[in-house]
């Protein structure tokens, strides 16, 4: 994996809470988010989850999408719909997307490389940057951040760890 990749809101949090948002400068060339996840996040939700690390994070940069998004609104929440349109429009190579309607999407209505968190670790611990993708996608869901079982299972077996 290189180039440029669009998240959504899910990715950026779980990263965050286990302190390893820099892993995605490290496997890409930039990493964009857009205003509407910018502003998803810096409302943080009921708990703040991920809040601290994002304001810390130097690494992450954010655009306006230029073109509406109403056409997929009706279908995916204003994050989902802004990450498939900025990607659009500056050609990212990957979305970083963990929800599966928001994947399925992407990738079949949009032709993306559709990317979830569970992968970035994945890739991590490929070019160790991090010893354990277990351990982590642990700390991820003891954290709060809900993440399938078969999503996690796959992820272990991927990382040889099963």
């Amino acid at each position: 994996m290189n180039g440029i990749i669009v998240s959504n809101t899910g990715p950026i949090i779980a990263l965050s809470l286990i302190d390893h948002l820099a892993i995605l400068k490290s496997i890409f060339q930039e990493t964009i988010i857009s205003q509407s996840v910018h502003e998803e996040i810096l409302q943080g939700g009921h708990l703040n989850i991920g809040l601290a690390q994002y304001k810390k994070a130097t690494s992450l940069y954010y655009r306006l999408q230029i073109q509406s998004i109403r056409s997929i609104t009706s279908v995916l929440d204003k994050g989902e719909a802004s990450v498939i349109e900025l990607a659009k429009q500056c050609h990212a190579d990957f979305v970083l997307i963990d929800e599966k309607k928001g994947r399925k999407i992407a990738r079949d209505v949009y032709n993306m490389n559709v990317i979830a968190s569970a992968r970035i670790l994945v890739e991590a611990k490929n070019r160790g940057l991090i010893k354990n993708v277990s351990q982590a996608l642990a700390e991820i869901k003891a954290k709060g951040y809900w993440i399938h079982d078969s999503i996690v299972n796959l992820a272990k077996e991927k990382a040889g760890e099963r």
